[in-house]
């Protein structure tokens, strides 16, 4: 069994976004060399998200809408959480609920998507440096 292990580092400019992270991560699978198994990604912060959708704008704007209703960032008081000092209980609950990695085949060397699936970053708390790991393992 062989194996490859890549960080993806990404600072988005705002507060929340999506990134399409398909051909990166397609890039690791051929650097890899492997045929038949498993690609691993993962964010490596709580308030940032590997997720699998369409690439539509539409879509991710209402993804920003959506996430913005369920866990508004304002007023920051409403955070038991930002007692802390922190600013980002919002974050870790729009977190929670696009997930915290994707797993995807890997056959013939290629990765298994069923019609219009891509793999995205989601950041929830931007502005900062934060990583994903690619874990790809098999023969």
């Amino acid at each position: 069994m062989k194996s490859l292990t890549e960080h993806l580092w990404f600072e988005v400019p705002q507060r929340m976004g999506f990134v399409n992270i398909t051909r990166t991560v397609e890039e690791l699978v051929r650097k890899s060399g492997i045929q038949e198994g498993l690609c691993l990604v993962n964010a490596m912060h709580i308030t940032a998200s590997v997720f699998i959708n369409d690439h539509e704008s539409g879509l991710h704007h209402d993804y920003e809408v959506w996430l913005e209703k369920l866990a508004p960032h304002a007023p920051v008081s409403q955070y038991h959480h930002n007692r802390t000092g922190e600013d980002n209980g919002d974050a870790h609950l729009k977190r929670q609920v696009m997930g915290r990695e994707v797993v995807v085949a890997i056959t013939k060397g290629q990765l298994e998507f069923g019609p219009w699936e891509q793999i995205f970053y989601g950041e929830f708390d931007g502005c900062r440096r934060k990583r994903v790991l690619v874990k790809i393992i098999g023969d």
